[in-house]
């Protein structure tokens, strides 16, 4: 795994503080970003998408976590699929969402790994394939990761 940029490092320490404080960690984070960390890409975008201690803002939280979803991220990766599967900050792809569940599945995701179950059993994005779907949500279940409603 790549070490952490050091900013990025006390955004997290800041985080985990047992008073944070929001504005050094996120002052942090901008000085992680400006030296192209993905991570802190992700912690941003997720911020602007929530509305999390900055005013909300899809469009933004969108781009940034597209940034970190290109460096293969895997929550970057599940974000964004959600992202364009619903249409959130961009237009809906149901094609694009599944490529970027699979992509965060097979990188490690294991929400991913259920809702690509998901989208082959009921042919989101993908042909349906109910036999793959099975292998799929089989996986998932291992992992602890179960929801009946989707099948």
């Amino acid at each position: 795994m790549d070490e952490l940029n050091p900013d990025y490092e006390q955004a997290i320490k800041e985080m985990d503080a047992e008073n944070p404080n929001l504005d050094l960690a996120f002052e942090y984070l901008t000085k992680a970003l400006k030296k192209g960390d993905a991570n802190a890409a992700y912690a941003i975008g997720t911020w602007y998408l929530h509305g999390f201690h900055l005013e909300r803002n899809i469009k933004q939280g969108f781009r940034l976590i597209t940034v970190a979803a290109e460096k293969n991220i895997p929550d970057a990766l599940f974000d964004l699929a959600v992202s364009y599967e619903k249409g959130t900050g961009t237009e809906k792809n149901e094609a694009m969402a599944f490529q970027l569940y699979l992509k965060a599945a097979i990188r490690g995701d294991e929400n991913s790994i259920h809702e690509v179950g998901r989208l082959y059993f009921h042919g989101i994005g993908i042909d349906a394939d109910e036999e793959l779907a099975g292998i799929w949500f089989d996986r998932a279940e291992e992992l602890g990761i179960t929801d009946d409603s989707d099948r």
